[in-house]
């Protein structure tokens, strides 16, 4: 058994380390043949990788319902790449399988945490794959998506004001909501599509210091919700996606600077005000000066990276458990302690192939509405995996955001894959107009 499972661990990271270098191999070749080539061979790679996770975790722990949710996810996987297809033969292959990809890693790591945990987790993935097919759609043909700006501001606020005032507390953020005693989401994730909506939207309809100066106290007033929320991580994605939209739509390097300044105070600020971010800022200076309290949770981070060296313990031979909140905040390093260095290189090479992909995306299109919203969520989405990968590995003090498509988390996973949905949908329109 033992074999079989160093065996299957370096499959593992044989399979993910293709896929990684094909992933980037597209972009340097345009030719369509080698691309759909490129494109089976990525699928292939994708199934035989999950296949290989959940066959080594059921040969340990001999539970049928392993099997069950394995067969589930690879329907799920099946359906998605041809659905999709087949219904937008224009949409891109390769965010597409990147998604995939990245879930399938969510599923295998999140199986090996907590069952039950991953079982929510391929439900909402689910959810939203299937949701996600109307969405290429809405942004195709409904144009008026884009008059909107200020109902998306406005809801987006109206939302965020609703969790301050009945919402319930989740370590030391108030930011979720209860429904009807039956499970919570977190609405903040949801928010983040009506703000980059809105910012889009607003922008496109004017750019003169009049509407910045507008644009810029609505923001601002979604940024200081956030922050009486105590959710300072969400905070700061709100505020970078904002000021680069920003200088995206007006072509000001001024702005670009001021925005990142006032970032820098702002932070400031709220480590003088906020005990909780005076915790987390001694966590990351000395994590094993406080390892019995306040640094405990970045110290077992480090200690399970660095046990797990460059090739991993394999699934289920390390100790990832012992980590708080392992399963959402710290889940990166669970993926270095059993699959893993050189493994998690690849998950960040695959996550940097996503962002340039999606700011690609940008930048082909001539539509100033489409151009911005792929920005927005490129930035959104590019500095929701620096924070999170950052904050584990101690490059910066933890912010408590979750890592897209792999965290537990069923409004994270809704969100991101409706914003990956419209991408798609601004990439097929960019696309037919060629």
């Amino acid at each position: 058994m033992n074999f079989i499972v160093e065996l299957t661990k370096y499959l593992m990271l044989l399979l993910v380390g293709l896929y990684t270098y094909y992933s980037f191999r597209v972009f340097v070749k345009r030719n369509k043949a080698y691309q759909d080539k490129a494109y089976r061979l990525m699928t292939w790679f994708l199934f035989v990788f999950h296949f290989t996770g959940y066959f080594t975790m059921y040969l340990q722990i001999r539970n049928d319902k392993l099997l069950i949710l394995y067969f589930s996810q690879a329907l799920m996987f099946f359906l998605a790449i041809h659905l999709y297809k087949i219904i937008y033969p224009g949409i891109s292959g390769l965010l597409l399988r990147n998604m995939l990809m990245l879930l399938s890693v969510g599923f295998i790591i999140l199986t090996r945490i907590s069952f039950d945990k991953a079982v929510r987790h391929v439900i909402f993935s689910g959810l939203a794959l299937g949701l996600g097919i109307l969405v290429p759609l809405v942004i195709q043909r409904y144009n008026k998506i884009r008059e909107y700006g200020w109902v998306y501001g406005i809801g987006g606020i109206g939302l965020l004001v609703l969790v301050l005032l009945i919402g319930v507390e989740n370590y030391g953020a108030k930011s979720w909501l209860n429904v009807f005693n039956l499970f919570t989401i977190h609405p903040t994730e949801f928010v983040k599509i009506l703000f980059v909506f809105s910012i889009a939207s607003l922008f496109t309809k004017a750019k003169d210091i009049k509407m910045v100066l507008v644009v810029s106290v609505m923001a601002g007033a979604m940024v200081l919700t956030l922050v009486f929320q105590k959710d300072l991580g969400g905070a700061l994605i709100f505020f970078v996606t904002y000021v680069f939209m920003l200088y995206v739509a007006t072509q000001k390097p001024l702005y670009l600077l001021f925005g990142l300044s006032a970032a820098s105070l702002a932070a400031w600020v709220a480590y003088r005000l906020f005990d909780h971010v005076k915790v987390r800022v001694v966590a990351w200076k000395n994590p094993f000066a406080y390892i019995d309290k306040e640094g405990y949770q970045i110290s077992q981070s480090l200690f399970a990276i660095g046990t797990g060296g460059w090739f991993g313990l394999g699934l289920f031979q390390g100790l990832p458990t012992s980590i708080p909140v392992v399963d959402s905040d710290f889940i990166f390093s669970a993926i270095s302690e059993e699959l893993g260095g050189l493994f998690a290189l690849c998950i960040i090479l695959l996550y940097i192939n996503c962002f340039i992909s999606l700011i690609d995306v940008s930048l082909k299109n001539s539509d100033d509405f489409f151009r911005l919203l792929a920005l927005g969520f490129s930035v959104m989405f590019g500095f929701q995996v620096f924070l999170s990968i950052g904050g584990v590995i101690k490059f910066i003090p933890s912010t408590g955001v979750t890592l897209p498509f792999i965290s537990s988390g069923g409004s994270s996973i809704i969100s991101t894959i409706i914003m990956f949905m419209v991408v798609q949908g601004i990439y097929q329109v960019s696309d037919s107009k060629k």
